[in-house]
């Protein structure tokens, strides 16, 4: 051990291993590398939250809204309530549809050729409008793939580079005494656990989320099925 170096001034490096102590001590690039690895984690758990009060309204709102078509009252009325104007997608799905619908009928003039091409129309509205609203829904999942591939690779970095470090202490005191290197390793693997912690629930909730988004998409093209079988007895109505 070097001259004035002894076991008792290396005793508060070796238990001074609180989070907090362990970022101050730390080297300028791992403190770099868990600023954002935190910044991430924030992000992640704002993106979690967001996502999953969106589904839970979306869901609710479509319930009602189907409930409200399948009452059997008048499709028109519905379209000038909520389809005009959509607050959610499967009503921006109806009224897409509707839109064309009823441009094309007034211009069809009962010809069952013009109302078959109407119904096509209206279909590929509402395969557009589906494509258009899920891409909107799905914004930041890219953002929650990222964390949970990388992040545990940007904080192995930050490991890496404190352990260099310790190398060097180890290197420039001449000495493997733990009191020496410990907190050197506990910084850089430090690094790593919030690597971690921002990662596993990217991972996790992105799978959970994925799927929801998933199922709402099945369900829009579900409605989107049925509705387009109503317009095809109307075309078919319009053309007897």
């Amino acid at each position: 051990m070097p001259e004035g170096v002894t076991a008792t001034s290396l005793a508060p490096l070796a238990h001074d291993l609180s989070l907090w102590s362990l970022f101050l001590q730390a080297d300028w690039v791992v403190k770099s590398v868990m600023v954002m690895l935190l910044l991430a984690s924030v992000w992640v758990w704002a993106v979690v939250f967001e996502k999953a009060m969106a589904m839970r309204r979306l869901n609710k709102a479509a319930d009602a809204f189907e409930d409200r078509f399948w009452s059997g009252g008048s499709l028109d009325e519905l379209f000038e309530r909520e389809g005009d104007h959509p607050t959610h997608p499967i009503a921006a799905v109806f009224g897409a549809a509707m839109r064309e619908w009823r441009r094309g009928a007034a211009k069809a003039a009962g010809a069952d050729v013009a109302m078959s091409g109407v119904q096509s129309r209206a279909e590929r509205a509402m395969v557009v409008t589906i494509s258009r609203e899920m891409e909107r829904l799905e914004r930041w999942m890219v953002f929650l793939a990222t964390v949970g591939s990388a992040a545990p690779f940007v904080g192995l970095f930050g490991t890496v580079w404190g352990i260099m470090n310790s190398f060097s202490a180890i290197a420039g005191m001449q000495s493997t005494n733990l009191a020496v290197v410990a907190p050197g390793i506990a910084e850089a693997l430090f690094a790593t656990a919030i690597g971690l912690v921002a990662a596993i629930p990217a991972t996790i909730f992105y799978n959970k989320i994925s799927t929801d988004l998933s199922r709402y998409a099945a369900r829009l093209e579900a409605f989107a099925s049925e509705f387009s079988a109503i317009l095809s007895r109307q075309a078919e109505d319009r053309g007897a």
